[in-house]
C-alpha cells in the first residue's frame, strides 16, 4: 500500500469500521476510540490511517493469504469473501467468482503477487472495482466494470504485481453463451 497516497472517504470509513470493531472487542478504551476516530475522519494520507490501526490485530477471517507454487486457485459459489485477500503465486491462475459469494464488507482489498499466470475476478451486479494499483511487466489489466464506488454495492480495490499475466475483472455473463466464459 502506498503510504503517501491521499486517503479517500472510503479509506477513512474502512478505518473507522476497524476501530469500532476493536472497541467492541475491548481493545480500545472509550476515550482512545473517540480520539482515533476523530483522527481517522481528518486523515490526509493512507499512511495516517494505517498508523491508527497498526497496533490492532485483524479480526479472524478479515485477511486471507493464499500461497501456492502452481495450479489453479478457484473460489466460487457461496464462499465468504474476506476484507483483504492476498494471493502470492509463481505459476498460478486465480479465479475468484464473487457473483454468488457472501460479501460482508463494503470494500474488499485484493492484493496480487503473480510471477506467471493470469487472474480473473467476476463481480456481482452493481459491484465496482479499481485496479489502478496493479503493476504489470508483460501482461495487462482488463476491466469491464466501473472503477468508482457506488453506495450500497461492494467495491474492490485491486493492487499488486503481475509479471507475465493478465488481470480480468468483469460481471458474470448471462445468456446463450454463458458457458464460454466460465
Amino acid at each position: 500500500m502506498d503510504q503517501e497516497a491521499r486517503a479517500s472517504d472510503q479509506d477513512r470509513e474502512s478505518t473507522v469500521a476497524h476501530l469500532k470493531s476493536a472497541y467492541a472487542d475491548g481493545r480500545l478504551a472509550p476515550g482512545e476510540m473517540e480520539q482515533r476516530v476523530g483522527r481517522a475522519l481528518t486523515a490526509v494520507s493512507r499512511g495516517d490511517l494505517a498508523a491508527l490501526t497498526a497496533d490492532l490485530p485483524e479480526r479472524p477471517g478479515e485477511v486471507v493469504t493464499i500461497r501456492t507454487k502452481s495450479g489453479r486457485v478457484v473460489r466460487k459459489g457461496a464462499w465468504r469473501v474476506p476484507r483483504t485477500l492476498r494471493v502470492e503465486a509463481e505459476y498460478a491462475h486465480p479465479h475468484f467468482d464473487l457473483s454468488e459469494a457472501v460479501i460482508e464488507h463494503d470494500r474488499i482489498d485484493v492484493e496480487l503477487d503473480l510471477a506467471y499466470g493470469s487472474a480473473t475476478i467476476v463481480l456481482p451486479p452493481g459491484a465496482t472495482a479499481d485496479a489502478d494499483g496493479v503493476q504489470t511487466d508483460w501482461g495487462g489489466v482488463f476491466s469491464k466494470v466501473p472503477g468508482a464506488p457506488v453506495p450500497g454495492h461492494p467495491h474492490l480495490r485491486v493492487t499488486g504485481r503481475l509479471g507475465y499475466g493478465r488481470l480480468r475483472i468483469r460481471y458474470r455473463s448471462t445468456g446463450r453463451f454463458r458457458w464460454l466464459t466460465r
